[in-house]
């Protein structure tokens, strides 16, 4: 490959793969939790199998939507969100990318084959079916004809895609099913992950409705997408305040996870309701809310560690 060109973490967008980490590492804590112990080789190839779904579902995503046309009339770019945009400036590599892709897809599927040999038989089913629906949306979240995020079904997904069904993949992973606490903890890293897509929606909503890429900002404007963000936010602090204080012995560490909220959401909050329109105040919004989304993923893990600690 020609060194001017990008390279493989270029093209899988290696950043963003800290949305799928934060809720492996937090469902397997989790399941730790319940059972008293943490099975470290299943940890293992559940968080391979997460990488690998979300590599191909980075690469599908950003080839779609070139090829449908949303990156490429994309004037007011995010670097926080979005795509990467190498297949505009180097349209060769789609046969690389495609290949990337379906390689991701071979080795989660590997890892979930190993895995399914070291899960209780009544999770089986439920490993296969969560690895399967992850594969299917990795692709047709974007690609035709289901395309999921131009039927206005995006947010739900990602959501979807990052709280529920990841937390779940990671506590099966430690044998631990559909219990109490997973189910409580499921929304949050969902909503955290939602959080980045609504506002990089808000800043791509010309090009969105230009090629009929339906979320909530193309559907009902950036005011609402703002209120939507707000409120999302508002309920994930709730969540995990429930989970902290309901759910969990000893688990006021937990807490240490809203602090970036007290200290971050206000701004977020006055930018996205009174900027909402400004492509450029949303980008910086867009930048501290990737901290916070961070900032929140880290410490929720610390609290939960030196919360099993406690117990």
């Amino acid at each position: 490959m020609n060194k001017d060109k990008p390279g493989l973490m270029k093209m899988i967008r290696a950043p963003f793969l800290s949305s799928i980490i934060s809720p492996l590492i937090i469902g397997s804590l989790l399941g730790a939790y319940i059972n008293g112990s943490l099975d470290i080789l299943n940890f293992l190839l559940v968080f391979i199998m997460g990488i690998c779904l979300h590599i191909a579902t980075n690469v599908y995503n950003d080839i779609y939507d070139t090829l449908q046309g949303t990156d490429k009339i994309n004037v007011n770019r995010n670097e926080f969100s979005g795509g990467s945009g190498v297949l505009i400036d180097y349209p060769d590599l789609l046969p690389a990318m495609q290949r990337t892709a379906r390689i991701a897809l071979i080795c989660a599927l590997i890892t979930t084959l190993l895995l399914m040999t070291r899960i209780e038989t009544n999770l089986k089913i439920v490993l296969a079916l969560l690895y399967l629906s992850s594969a299917f949306f990795s692709k047709y979240y974007t690609a035709a004809p289901v395309k999921l995020a131009y039927r206005g079904l995006g947010e739900f997904f990602v959501w979807l895609a990052f709280g529920p069904m990841a937390i779940l993949v990671a506590a099966v992973s430690q044998n631990v099913g559909f219990k109490p606490l997973i189910i409580a903890a499921m929304p949050i890293t969902g909503i955290s992950t939602l959080s980045i897509l609504l506002i990089g929606q808000m800043i791509d909503l010309d090009a969105d409705k230009a090629t009929g890429k339906w979320g909530i900002a193309a559907r009902a404007g950036n005011r609402a997408a703002a209120i939507f963000y707000c409120v999302v936010q508002t309920i994930l602090f709730l969540n995990v305040l429930l989970v902290a204080l309901h759910y969990l012995n000893n688990g006021w560490p937990v807490l240490l996870s809203v602090i970036p909220y007290i200290l971050f959401a206000p701004r977020i909050f006055k930018i996205v309701l009174n900027e909402y329109d400004n492509a450029d105040m949303l980008k910086k919004a867009a930048g501290i809310n990737v901290q916070l989304h961070l900032l929140f993923s880290v410490l929720f893990i610390i609290g939960l560690i030196i919360t099993l600690l406690l117990n």
